[in-house]
């Protein structure tokens, strides 16, 4: 085991998106992920196309660094075999409605018996301390509920989801830090602890950062919403052949960029002069840069920008992440070879440490690979696992 979680062991019941993103960070930083599956399988694995039934290319990348145990959490057995990975493990993430991990008899005061320094984190849709507590909760209901969705109805009249799962991956980010922090708390002699990561809550906070401004005061002192992130005319530019984003920021480059565009008067405008000026009129400033970006090339914009330090790139198509210059140099995309599923393509982890770095140590794993493996860590006989295989309360893939 490398890395700097290396020793740390993650008992993961997440499903589809929120919770594997989260431990698959966990898992980069040199965690023991063991990702827990129901024997149906998580519909993330049978997501069409695919190489192999239940290794959708969605698991490549969000399950690696984990091993994978199949249990029947229906069956009794399967509890009593969990219950002794709990006693192994340091983390429980989970991401089932309280009542349902209840019935389970895996709640936190169920598992502190078994365990007392375990940090237990539910990932939830909502805080159970409120009205919507036991809703269903997926990416476009939090998108809607959040006020991201309505963001855009301030902006130009209609509200529309981020074509991203934005949510999950905002509140996985939310789950992965939590986590981190709960255990360096045990790690000064706090002891374990339980969390509660609502996707809802996660996100509102995510929201309105930025957005509050004059109206965080009371009584407000103007109105809702950072007037430059909702203007109309914030988005990428059509160029002589191409979109591009062109993001003139201080005062130097807004002069740099009226005078390559001909208009340098615009520098002492009062519309446009000072930051304060400029974020009043915003509209009226980005449809003057809407107008020039008409007149270059993309490449031609590049050159400029970047000569006088102005923000500027331009759009990517993701699919095309593969081709871009800076990511094939710095090695943060790359291709590997899956033991089962042969070629793909692989994301690198974002975050670059000189002296434990983040790797991949583990292929995504196929549903149940470590089944055996890991109930023999937690002192399970090889006839007794066997008895819960042939039961049908753990599966081994084979």
């Amino acid at each position: 085991m490398t890395g700097m979680l290396a020793g740390i062991r993650v008992l993961d019941l997440t499903t589809v998106l929120m919770g594997p993103f989260a431990t698959q960070i966990l898992g980069d930083l040199g965690a023991d992920v063991v990702r827990i599956e129901g024997v149906g399988a998580d519909v993330f694995r049978d997501l069409p196309p695919s190489r192999h039934p239940g290794m959708a290319g969605f698991q490549l990348n969000l399950h690696r660094n984990k091993r994978s145990v199949a249990l029947d959490l229906k069956q009794p057995a399967a509890i009593t075999a969990l219950l002794r990975l709990v006693e192994t493990a340091d983390v429980f993430v989970h991401n089932m409605r309280p009542k349902a991990i209840g019935r389970l008899g895996l709640d936190y005061a169920s598992l502190k018996k078994r365990n007392l320094a375990i940090v237990y984190c539910g990932a939830y849709g909502f805080s159970r301390e409120g009205p919507y507590g036991e809703k269903a909760a997926y990416d476009d209901a939090i998108q809607a509920a959040s006020g991201l969705a309505g963001l855009f109805a301030e902006a130009d009249g209609a509200p529309r989801y981020v074509p991203s799962v934005i949510c999950d991956k905002v509140a996985g980010m939310t789950v992965a830090y939590a986590i981190l922090a709960a255990l360096l708390h045990r790690e000064r002699g706090g002891g374990g602890q339980e969390i509660e990561v609502p996707m809802f809550e996660a996100n509102v906070a995510f929201n309105l950062i930025e957005h509050l401004g004059p109206f965080a005061f009371e009584p407000p002192l103007g109105d809702f919403g950072w007037k430059r992130a909702m203007s109309k005319n914030r988005k990428p530019y059509r160029t002589a052949d191409g979109y591009a984003c062109l993001l003139p920021y201080s005062d130097e480059n807004w002069r740099d960029f009226f005078g390559f565009i001909g208009q340098a008067e615009l520098a002492t405008d009062t519309r446009f002069a000072t930051y304060e000026g400029r974020t009043q009129n915003v509209d009226a400033l980005y449809a003057v840069v809407e107008r020039a970006a008409l007149r270059h090339t993309t490449a031609e914009w590049m050159e400029f920008c970047d000569r006088v330090s102005i923000p500027a790139m331009p759009v990517m198509n993701p699919k095309r992440a593969w081709d871009d210059p800076h990511l094939r140099a710095t090695g943060f995309l790359a291709t590997a070879d899956h033991p089962t599923e042969g070629r793909y393509k692989t994301i690198g982890s974002p975050a670059r440490f000189l002296s434990t770095p983040a790797e991949l140590r583990r292929h995504a794993p196929r549903q149940g690979e470590h089944t055996a493996e890991i109930l023999a860590e937690a002192g399970m006989s090889e006839a007794d696992i066997d008895v819960l295989i042939r039961s049908g309360a753990a599966r081994s893939a084979t």
